[in-house]
């Protein structure tokens, strides 16, 4: 699948021209300022499978034992780390799209051959069409779940069917399950097969510290961890120190995370309804953000490249998850914030060209 990076538009095309964000799907970023004392912090190496009073706080998120859980230099190392691990090149592995570039593009570095499974109609997971895309050497299924950007999630049919799927065939089912707020219902308690990855950049708002894990068997964990070591080592003492003050007031953040995102949804349908000449929603499952179809010719790369320059607020254009005519559009905002963002993306409206009739 060619795509349009991401990495070009949001650290090239974008980056310093937007005075509102809608299109990073994190929730908004904390500061310093957040937090009201930092404990002393020795800047060594600290260990490669990260401060034990971390791990600890995220096997809880879990309800898993501690040999479960390896701290990452955020969830795309983690992920990274696992296709190092379980994948070996000539491998086969199976994942869908539109989706996150990382799941297709790492597996090719490693010389694994990929095949991308589209969504059903109304980006449902087509678990029948990822069945027969299983081959002789498939290794791997990678699943996204609440799904980025399509906000889909598996349903609990499908779940079922996924992991029967992945036990009988002897593969292994890599879930990246960064917008799981309640990381109790992850895949990775179905199934020994299942490698879960997450972070603190999406739902607490802290992408800049860096800190992700993965949550699988002891012996993943331990090999992924070792291959870390190749890589940076460990992470940040101070990043770890103040991920664990997060998870400290992990209620607190949920709880705020969630309001956001019933408010923001709530402003988003009410602008849809008022321009539905121009866009459709996809109703997002969980996520902070969801997919709008565009329905005019344009392509999503021109019109978010129009809003940019015009309304400078950033939106996330289909071709960088190797889709057309969509956008992500990232709604768990302040609600004048994301009222504001949502005038300027609708002021790029009216110059859209719409087929002849």
């Amino acid at each position: 699948m060619q795509t349009y990076r991401i990495q070009d538009w949001v650290f090239k095309d974008a980056l310093g021209k937007y005075d509102i964000d809608l299109g990073d799907s994190n929730a908004p970023c904390i500061t310093l300022d957040d937090f009201s004392a930092i404990p002393p912090v020795v800047f060594d190496y600290g260990t490669d499978r990260g401060a034990q009073r971390l791990r600890e706080q995220v096997a809880d998120l879990y309800q898993l034992p501690l040999d479960h859980i390896g701290i990452a230099h955020g969830a795309q190392e983690a992920l990274y780390l696992i296709y190092r691990t379980l994948l070996k090149p000539s491998d086969h592995i199976i994942t869908t799209g539109p989706g996150w570039q990382q799941s297709w593009e790492a597996p090719r570095a490693v010389g694994c051959q990929v095949s991308i499974v589209p969504f059903e109609t109304g980006f449902s997971f087509d678990i029948a069409a990822i069945a027969a895309a299983i081959q002789h050497d498939t290794r791997a299924i990678v699943i996204n779940t609440p799904c980025n950007p399509t906000g889909r999630v598996l349903s609990a049919t499908d779940r079922a069917a996924l992991i029967q799927l992945v036990e009988e065939r002897g593969l292994y089912l890599i879930a990246d399950e960064e917008y799981l707020f309640n990381l109790e219902q992850s895949l990775a308690h179905l199934s020994h097969n299942v490698v879960s990855v997450s972070s603190l950049s999406k739902i607490y708002g802290a992408p800049g510290l860096r800190v992700g894990w993965v949550a699988g068997a002891p012996i993943i964990v331990r090999d992924a961890m070792a291959y870390k070591h190749l890589t940076t080592i460990s992470n940040s003492t101070l990043c770890e120190t103040l991920g664990s003050l997060i998870l400290e007031r992990h209620p607190q953040y949920i709880a705020h995370y969630q309001a956001l995102m019933e408010h923001g949804l709530h402003i988003l349908r009410k602008w849809i309804q008022r321009y539905t000449e121009f866009v459709e929603l996809v109703e997002p499952e969980g996520t902070p953000f969801a997919w709008v179809r565009l329905k005019g010719e344009e392509t999503s790369l021109t019109f978010c490249r129009r809003v940019l320059q015009t309304s400078r607020v950033l939106l996330m254009p289909a071709e960088v998850f190797g889709e057309k005519r969509g956008l992500r559009v990232t709604f768990a905002r302040e609600p004048e914030q994301l009222k504001a963002g949502l005038a300027g993306v609708a002021c790029c409206f009216e110059d859209v060209p719409h087929p002849m009739v």
